[in-house]
């Protein structure tokens, strides 16, 4: 009895070990994830009570967790007028980090009256170093890096945004 029961722990150890083996020479496929427009944004200067639009882009939303943790993640390319917005489920201090997102970013912080208070500019790729907000964010908008620069925002200046 005891000869059979170790002939079949044997046997089922083999069975699960090339079963396993198989498994794992299987090739990883990975496909380049597009950009998905799923709504606008723009982004304003107030100047005398009257707002000045700066620019408008095209956004992707993230407002779920699987999307926030992934965010612009194995992502090559993004053209100037897009970015990705991240919807927060409440307003408190944010920090990002840019751990496999391959291209150069701001990330731009927002209240949750849609000011901006502050920036983490040029976060370089592949970088896991924290990059937080410094002041409480409802949103986070993330751009192509020099772009906040380029555009010349500030602290104050507001945003609003509508879904596709």
């Amino acid at each position: 009895m005891r000869k059979n029961i170790l002939i079949l722990c044997i046997a089922l150890s083999a069975v699960t070990i090339f079963s396993c083996k198989k498994e794992n020479d299987k090739k990883i496929i990975t496909e380049e994830i597009t950009f998905k427009k799923e709504g606008e944004l723009s982004i304003y200067n107030i100047q005398d009570s009257i707002p000045k639009s700066i620019v408008n882009l095209d956004i992707e939303i993230a407002d779920n967790d699987y999307e926030r943790e992934t965010g612009l993640m194995y992502r090559k390319t993004m053209r100037e007028k897009r970015g990705m917005l991240f919807i927060m489920e409440t307003l408190r201090p944010q920090s990002f980090y840019m751990k496999n997102t391959e291209i150069s970013l701001d990330i731009i912080y927002i209240d949750e009256q849609f000011k901006i208070v502050s920036f983490q500019k040029n976060a370089k790729p592949l970088d896991p170093t924290s990059l937080p907000s410094g002041k409480p964010a409802r949103y986070v908008l993330e751009i192509n890096a020099g772009l906040s620069d380029q555009w010349n925002l500030k602290e104050g200046d507001s945003i609003s945004f509508k879904k596709s």
